[in-house]
């Protein structure tokens, strides 16, 4: 019962962190925009945090202690980041921002599920 509850705190501590860092590192602020009721910007951080969740619980799944999962926690966070901002970067056909911040709800699925996909593809990489 210890472990388990180690391992909860410490995972949702590092998606806490997590999403802060994604709230903190984008120029949109899904919070924000949620709050005035914009729907896409609520599927773009609902992606993220399911993005997250789905690499926090692959190390949680395949650490061999706490503090190995921590480490690698933090390393998909960072890599869950960096992969998120090349992809985004790699769609030049829409101003994401600016669609954001219209609720244009076709670019805030789209993000949604590329959080998910870089998510599932990460926690793949944890594993050993």
């Amino acid at each position: 019962m210890e472990n388990f509850l180690l391992y909860l705190v410490v995972s949702l501590g590092l998606l806490l962190v997590g999403l802060v860092l994604m709230e903190v590192t984008t120029k949109v602020k899904e919070f924000s925009l949620m709050a005035k009721g914009n729907k896409a910007a609520s599927y773009v951080l609902g992606g993220r945090l399911l993005g997250l969740a789905i690499v926090l619980y692959s190390t949680a799944a395949n650490s061999i202690s706490l503090g190995d999962m921590a480490i690698w926690g933090a390393i998909g966070i960072v890599a869950q980041i960096i992969v998120f901002y090349l992809a985004e970067w790699l769609t030049p056909r829409f101003n994401v921002m600016q669609s954001i911040e219209e609720d244009n709800q076709a670019v805030g699925l789209f993000l949604m599920f590329l959080s998910v996909s870089i998510g599932v593809v990460i926690a793949g990489c944890l594993t050993y």
